[in-house]
């Protein structure tokens, strides 16, 4: 008994490990405004809602466009993370965004859920919604 609890948490540090691996790969693409690095770490058929559940877009076409263009656009772009919280295979960043030197940051929560070792599904609430 206490080898199967022993393999079950374990397995579960597992899938926690990678799932907090692939939030820290985007975040730091995101960060260099690398679109190539930033978009590898996520499912071919992403989905991205604002919380809890309106499709702002999916695919990793189309997040590519979107933050190609926002990437070359804002060179000021910068997102620190506040805090990070880790469970199974679900991530949630409080995240400072600064868009602007000068300008306030944007502050935002993202919510990451992986699925077969890509992030699969993205919820983000921010300050202002």
């Amino acid at each position: 008994m206490a080898f199967l609890a022993f393999s079950k948490v374990n397995g579960q540090q597992e899938i926690e490990k990678i799932a907090e691996k692939l939030a820290q790969e985007q975040l730091e693409a995101y960060n260099a405004r690398d679109i190539e690095a930033f978009v590898l770490p996520y499912a071919e058929d992403v989905k991205v809602f604002n919380f809890p559940d309106q499709l702002l877009y999916q695919g990793k076409e189309e997040m590519y466009g979107l933050y190609g263009r926002m990437f070359s656009r804002t060179p000021d772009l910068h997102c620190k993370l506040v805090n990070r919280m880790v469970m199974g295979n679900t991530v949630i960043d409080q995240e400072e965004v600064t868009i602007q030197k000068g300008q306030a940051p944007m502050r935002a929560i993202a919510i990451y859920k992986i699925s077969n070792g890509k992030i699969a599904e993205v919820y983000f609430i921010r300050d202002d919604q």
